[in-house]
Order: C-alpha cells, then structure tokens, then sequence
C-alpha cells in the first residue's frame, strides 16, 4: 500500500508538476484528430498524473477527490459522449458516426463537420481511458491479499 509521504519539496513539485502533466494530456487529446496524438494517448498521460499523485500524495487522499460516484461517472461518461455521436449522426440522416452528418447541426461544410466530429469522439476517449486507467491502477493498489 502507499503510504503518504511527509516530504514537504516531493509534494510541493509534485502539485506544479501534475499540473503541467494533465495540461500536456489535454493538449494531446485536444490535438489529436489533426496531428499525432489523440484520446488514448492523452487519456493515458491523465491517468499517469494522478498516479503520481498517489504515489506522491498517497492513496487516501487521492480517493476522497476521486470517489466511487466519480470513477463510475467518468467511466460510462467518454462512453456516452462516443455513442452520442453516433446517434445523433443517425438522427441528421447519416450513417452511424458519419461526422459529415454534423454539418446539418453546426453551419460548417461536411469536411469541417468531419473535424468536429472526430474532436468530439476523442475526447470521450481521452475520458474513457483516464478513468479506466487509475480504476485499475487503485483496484490493483487497493485489493486485499488473500491469507494463505
């Protein structure tokens, strides 16, 4: 189990530093649907920052700011923003996650709508991966050993 660490420097450098980590991964997502990068990749750079929380900060106080209700919100939220996509193509008369459908939402051209889809869908992804990935992260630090 990690335990909280005292030292008032690694704690101090880790708040600054976890916030340049999660402006970088929002930037990666942010990015992602028109140069390298994306939602999985930016997702992961997320959930790598509050990892180093935890290990920083420990893993009480990291799970009072990331509680149960969070960790399900997050969990099905990238999911649904993804479907809700998709079916809201469906309902402009396009084929399921046909970005260019979007142009009868927002008054851009198909290709623009494309751009604006593909920013849409990545995000939820960025939020689907974080999420999933500190989910493991505190399950695996946090399950009980069994007593052989």
């Amino acid at each position: 189990m990690i335990e909280k660490n005292e030292n008032i420097i690694l704690k101090n450098i880790t708040q600054y530093l976890v916030a340049f980590i999660q402006l970088f991964g929002l930037y990666v997502i942010a990015h992602g649907h028109g140069s390298p990068g994306g939602g999985f990749q930016g997702g992961c750079i997320l959930a790598a920052s509050y990892i180093l929380m935890i290990t920083t900060l420990g893993i009480e106080d990291t799970k009072k700011k990331y509680n149960e209700f969070k960790k399900h919100l997050f969990n099905s939220l990238g999911v649904f923003i993804y479907a809700f996509t998709g079916f809201v193509c469906l309902l402009l008369g396009a084929n399921y996650l046909d970005y260019s459908g979007l142009s009868n939402l927002f008054p851009v051209d198909p290709i623009k709508a494309r751009y604006i889809g593909t920013f849409v869908i990545e995000v939820g992804v960025g939020i689907t991966v974080m999420s999933i990935m500190l989910t493991i992260f505190v399950e695996l630090l946090t399950v009980k050993r069994k007593q052989s």
